[in-house]
């Protein structure tokens, strides 16, 4: 299991393929790194393509604190510089797209292209945040199966979660949701909900950009996502028809599709 020591947390990563230039995916919140693994199967010809559990999630270390969405940052920052990478074409979903804007805008050195999947560049609603706290609540004193169906409606829509011909899928991501360590998913919870707006930065951001948002995300809807587009210069804006906050998953060749439009726009396909 290919593990690295980055800001002193130890990150477990996948890799796929061994182009010359690099993939790196950081997935969402709740989920691990296997969420992109229509996108890999499509690149891994062409493409290095590594992808990464964050700290709390999948087979990475659980630790006891560093879950401030700043040092999430931090974690990926070191995790390319440990494994040596170079400048990456960095692929976010959702948290991961905290993170990925967050390093385009401290680190711009370390990045070729962004792509940024079911996202927001600004604070948690208050709506929204007193919700996550409560679930965050139930999850720590109750465990997932009081809201595990809700958590799901979440993070999917129903065209997915009602598919008689997927529902294999539809239970492994159920299975991956609720084995994720109540713990981590408590602090890493509270880290990234409480996080400041960046949209204002977002300006300042060079490097070539794809947004892509499924049209019926509930947790980061298609407005969050269409300003990030419109904030960024250049930005290209992909919206992905019958697809919730996990669009990567539910539509991988229509997300897959976007990547390579937008790879071939820049000319590395």
């Amino acid at each position: 299991m290919p593990t690295v020591i980055a800001n002193n947390v130890t990150l477990h990563y996948n890799t796929f393929g061994t182009g010359k230039e690099t993939l790196l995916f950081s997935h969402g919140y709740l989920m691990n790194n296997t969420m992109f693994q229509g996108q890999i199967d499509a690149f891994k010809d062409k493409f290095r393509c590594i992808a990464f559990d964050h700290r709390g999630h999948g087979k990475s270390e659980v630790p006891q604190s560093g879950y401030e969405l700043d040092n999430l940052v931090t974690d990926a920052i070191s995790l390319i510089e440990k494994l040596a990478l170079g400048p990456v074409h960095f692929i976010g979903m959702s948290t991961g797209g905290f993170v990925g804007m967050r390093i385009a805008i401290r680190r711009p050195d370390l990045l070729k292209s962004l792509v940024l999947m079911d996202t927001s560049a600004e604070e948690e609603s208050k709506k929204s945040l007193k919700k996550n706290k409560l679930l965050l609540w139930i999850v720590k004193n109750l465990g997932w199966f009081p809201v595990k169906n809700q958590v799901m409606s979440i993070l999917f829509h129903n065209t997915f979660l009602k598919d008689t011909s997927r529902q294999d899928e539809v239970n492994k991501w159920k299975n991956i949701v609720t084995s994720q360590s109540i713990k981590g998913m408590e602090l890493f919870g509270h880290g990234i909900f409480s996080r400041d707006s960046i949209l204002s930065k977002l300006s300042n951001i060079k490097v070539p950009t794809a947004v892509m948002v499924g049209e019926q995300d509930a947790a980061t809807p298609p407005h969050y996502n269409k300003r990030i587009a419109d904030t960024i210069p250049n930005a290209q804006y992909f919206s992905i028809q019958d697809a919730g906050h996990s669009a990567a998953i539910e539509k991988p060749y229509e997300v897959t599709l976007a990547m390579k439009t937008f790879y071939t726009h820049m000319g590395l396909i």
